[in-house]
């Protein structure tokens, strides 16, 4: 079995032999070693080597600039990269990750830390070129892909956002692609008169604000969480990395933003010609759709306000109290306290103009 090629960039001379000593009596590995930044690039881009160590406060060239180098290479911008610092922060950490790192080690580590942590990598890249080598690019297993996307998230930013907060707005430059990890957004367009129209929900589990990333163009509405939401921030170049790697992962999200256009012209058909009573069922099996935890539920408890349920059905709040009412009477929903309960998605479906 042919060894594996690691890279240690390293100036502490102690650590950098101990870990090039450690992996060679594997006898699973052979070990090129650099002192500097400087240095390491040379070799990385001379050997193209199989993954690379490397410390991030170093003479010459710094950790951070050795990944952004090798980043800007197409033959080295796909090695697997870990960070070993002395620098345990999470900032650190963080801005590690956003910059493309695959793992992280912090100093001191023992054997069996550094072991494990390249022999994962190793098998993650390993997964991925078999799946290359497979031509399984346009076609990606679901469980492929949601192994990808849930790395993608895993390596991003999560930030909290408060009720009714502003994620992005109008005009606003796309500089990330959003996934919910706890909680729920909507997307909103504004009248000149200041009133708003909401045009989608998004709950756990579902991405958003990637419509202007792939259409490189300003964003073209808004977005707000509904209640205190967990919001996983993806860098557009990460996002970009994979999707060249993976261009089923660029069919996915093709596909999603396809669907999100046909419901948006529907959305807009139905302010045309439905009635007002119909826009606010819409709006409803909507929000339901997007709230229920199982995709077989029927019966779904929503938390929406007054005055955002109008901005989805495009009317007044006086109007949609008095649609909830007749809908109440008609026993096709309950309100609960804040929440609505939507007894049956299919009922709400059959009411007529």
């Amino acid at each position: 079995m042919k060894k594996r090629t690691i890279l240690i960039i390293e100036d502490n001379l102690e650590i950098r032999e101990g870990s090039a000593e450690i992996l060679e009596l594997t006898g699973e590995y052979e070990v090129i070693t650099a002192e500097n930044g400087m240095i390491g690039v040379e070799l990385a881009t001379k050997h193209h080597p199989d993954l690379i160590l490397c410390d991030i406060m170093m003479p010459e060239l710094d950790g951070y600039g050795v990944l952004y180098m090798l980043g800007k290479q197409d033959t080295t911008m796909h090695i697997p990269f870990i960070f070993i610092t002395a620098k345990s922060e999470r900032v650190d950490m963080r801005k590690a990750m956003e910059m493309g790192a695959d793992d992280y080690i912090v100093k001191p580590f023992d054997d069996i830390e550094l072991l494990n942590a390249i022999e994962s990598r190793l098998r993650k890249k390993d997964s991925l070129d078999l799946a290359a080598g497979n031509g399984r690019f346009l076609k990606l297993e679901e469980e492929e892909q949601n192994y990808l996307l849930e790395s993608l998230v895993k390596d991003a930013r999560v930030k909290v956002f408060k009720k009714k907060q502003l994620i992005y707005g109008t005009d606003d430059s796309p500089l990330y692609i959003y996934y919910v990890v706890k909680g729920k957004v909507r997307s909103f367009l504004n009248y000149q008169d200041g009133r708003e129209l909401s045009t989608d929900i998004h709950g756990d589990g579902h991405f958003f604000g990637y419509e202007s990333i792939l259409m490189n163009e300003n964003y073209t509405e808004s977005t707000a969480s509904l209640e205190d939401s967990e919001i996983a921030m993806i860098t557009r170049d990460s996002f970009f990395e994979l999707i060249y790697r993976k261009p089923g992962i660029a069919s996915k999200f093709i596909r999603m933003l396809s669907g999100d256009i046909k419901e948006k012209e529907e959305q807009m058909l139905g302010f045309a010609y439905d009635t007002v009573r119909k826009r606010v069922a819409s709006a409803l099996i909507q929000i339901a759709v997007k709230s229920k935890e199982n995709k077989d539920d029927d019966e779904v408890l929503i938390r929406i306000s007054r005055e955002d349920l109008a901005a989805f059905a495009g009317t007044a709040n006086e109007t949609i109290s008095r649609i909830l009412a007749e809908l109440k009477e008609e026993g096709v929903i309950t309100k609960e306290k804040t929440a609505i309960r939507i007894h049956s998605i299919k009922e709400l479906k059959k009411i007529k103009q």
